[in-house]
């Protein structure tokens, strides 16, 4: 019998109420629940409610907005993680609505897998302005962070929309019905970050929890771990990723970070302003900060933090308030082929994990 499947005889072995919601925040975590098909092995009572982290959805559409009109100067070559580019934001018709179809009409558009590939194409092409839009949590910032420690050319700009994942989940907390009993924090943030980061869920919320790595074992026994603290109301941070997850993080990578980043106030697209959630240049590298150096284009697509296309119901797919086949515009306008919201693009998107996992109709 496989690890899996013994965390699994547990879980159907235990008392449950007749229903009870644990919220994934992870993206990873969500496509490895879909992927191997979790929610229809175990209990029924047992719901598994995706959450937000998927830092491409909640993207604002002005930082969007400002990488599309940034990729279309001839002096400029726009680089971003793959999955940004088909992000589409809500424009009229007839207007370039994401980095894919800039780059189709001729903008300098490349999709890269890592920082340091921003930093040797600006390297590589010392006439041009090179330009990262850099969207990400904090497993992105951390090496975005190493390589500005590192330097970089004189001719690499940043397009920042890097946040921070516990704010969301504080806010969701601090909303007058959280609608879940427990929480699955994600395993790659807490290992830059550490385990303790997440024990205000257990502190002021009085909510079970539980750390989590990316495989069906690691999943089921954070599940369980949360399941038994629901039952014997006795909640408390577990760590089901002890190789990798300490309580303190990765203390050199936070150091980094604090050292280039300022935390501020952040738009999350859809969602709104939450307090203390993103991450902003210091001073000593303004010479790199698309705010300072494109600051007319910038201010040309300011307060368009919140809007999400018509119809589109994203950004309650992303804070956990309905599912999302729930979503007006799922597997009807809104397709992978054809998406209309950003839930639907990303990998980490609950739509296209959903879609991709066989769930092809709307509820």
């Amino acid at each position: 019998m496989t690890e899996a499947a013994v965390w699994l005889d547990r879980i159907r072995s235990l008392p449950l109420p007749a229903r009870v919601r644990i919220l994934n925040v992870c993206g990873g975590h969500e496509r490895s629940i879909a992927h191997a098909g979790l929610r229809d092995v175990l209990p029924p009572e047992i719901t598994l409610i995706p959450g937000p982290g998927c830092p491409v959805c909640v993207c604002p559409e002005g930082d969007i907005l400002a990488a599309i009109r940034l990729s279309q100067d001839s002096g400029n070559i726009l680089v971003a993680f793959g999955d940004m580019l088909r992000v589409p934001a809500n424009v009229r018709k007839g207007e370039l609505r994401s980095l894919a179809e800039a780059r189709r009409a001729g903008a300098d558009v490349r999709a890269i897998a890592t920082p340091l590939e921003a930093a040797k194409i600006a390297r590589n092409n010392p006439a041009k302005n090179v330009i990262f839009f850099a969207a990400g949590f904090e497993t992105t910032a951390a090496p975005v962070a190493a390589m500005l420690a590192e330097g970089i050319p004189d001719n690499l700009f940043l397009l920042l929309s890097l946040r921070r994942t516990w704010p969301a989940v504080a806010m969701l907390l601090d909303s007058e019905e959280a609608g879940f009993e427990g929480l699955i924090a994600p395993g790659h943030v807490a290992s830059v970050m550490g385990a303790e980061e997440w024990r205000f869920v257990v502190s002021r919320h009085n909510m079970p929890l539980a750390v989590a790595g990316f495989t069906p074992a690691s999943l089921l026994a954070a599940l369980h771990g949360v399941l038994v603290q629901i039952l014997n109301n006795l909640p408390k941070l577990e760590n089901a990723y002890p190789a990798f997850v300490r309580p303190e993080g990765n203390l050199r990578a936070q150091s980094c970070m604090a050292e280039q980043f300022a935390g501020f106030d952040a738009d999350w697209r859809g969602i709104g302003t939450i307090p203390n959630s993103g991450f902003r240049l210091r001073p000593h590298l303004a010479a790199h900060d698309v705010a300072k150096e494109f600051a007319e284009i910038i201010a040309g697509t300011a307060g368009r933090g919140e809007k999400m296309p018509p119809g589109c119901d994203c950004a309650r797919v992303v804070m956990g308030r309905i599912s999302p086949t729930e979503c007006r515009l799922y597997g009807k306008a809104c397709t992978p082929r054809t998406p209309i919201g950003p839930c639907m693009v990303s990998d980490e998107g609950a739509c296209r994990i959903w879609w991709a996992a066989g769930q092809r109709h709307a509820a």
